[in-house]
């Protein structure tokens, strides 16, 4: 029970602190986008980690333990480090357009960017729960056991395909066009992220280059 206070506890500080910058850029709390979408937020991120912290909350700290600190390689610190400033671009670039009215996105727009962005972070908490080792950082534990069906069966990393899934619908949300333009660099970032990952997961993960011959698609299937 500590633990699972402890984590509502931070995710509702981290909840808040996120609402205020959005508001502060949109320059007003009436702003309907803003708050559909963290409620979206809210629920596809805490129902899943509440899930993991009383099933596996191994594979929950797995998780958690993200970020340019937590890479062990210079290559992916740098890397993460562009995937975190695309999700910044968004949020910039989305408060400011719903502040300055350059874009006119319709409602139901907005709506299915919600419901993009409640699949996409379904489909990685998804993946987590059917791989416990998947997570934040890329390197390969010692006793780490190869995932081949489930979501892996459609494509080699289907985390990055929710990540994909949530970017696209996030600036839609928030009710803006010009965010997807930070979309951009933050595919091309997990695109650099997969392929450096797969250099390390063929040399250290046993049965991966077997693997990566079945499951031809790296992000999205029959496309790459």
């Amino acid at each position: 029970m500590k633990a699972l206070l402890k984590m509502l506890g931070l995710g509702l500080v981290e909840l808040v602190v996120f609402g205020l910058v959005l508001f502060g850029l949109a320059g007003t709390f009436d702003y309907w986008q803003a708050w559909a979408f963290l409620a979206v937020f809210a629920l596809s991120t805490w129902l899943p980690s509440m899930y993991l912290l009383r099933t596996n909350p191994d594979a929950l700290q797995r998780r958690k333990h993200a970020g340019p600190v937590a890479e062990t390689r210079t290559v992916q610190k740098l890397l993460i480090a562009g995937w975190y400033s695309s999700l910044a671009a968004m949020v910039l670039v989305s408060g400011l357009d719903h502040r300055f009215g350059w874009s006119s996105v319709p409602a139901a727009i907005s709506v299915a960017g919600d419901v993009l962005v409640a699949v996409g972070l379904g489909v990685t908490s998804l993946v987590v729960i059917q791989n416990s080792f998947a997570a934040s950082t890329v390197r390969v534990e010692s006793d780490q056991k190869l995932v081949d069906t489930g979501l892996y069966g459609l494509v080699r990393h289907p985390m990055y395909t929710g990540n994909v899934i949530t970017i696209v619908g996030f600036p839609l949300a928030l009710g803006s066009y010009w965010g997807l333009v930070a979309v951009i660099p933050g595919v091309i970032t997990l695109i650099l992220r997969i392929n450096d990952e797969e250099k390390l997961l063929r040399e250290e993960l046993d049965g991966y280059r077997e693997y990566a011959q079945k499951a031809r698609y790296r992000l999205v299937p029959l496309m790459w």
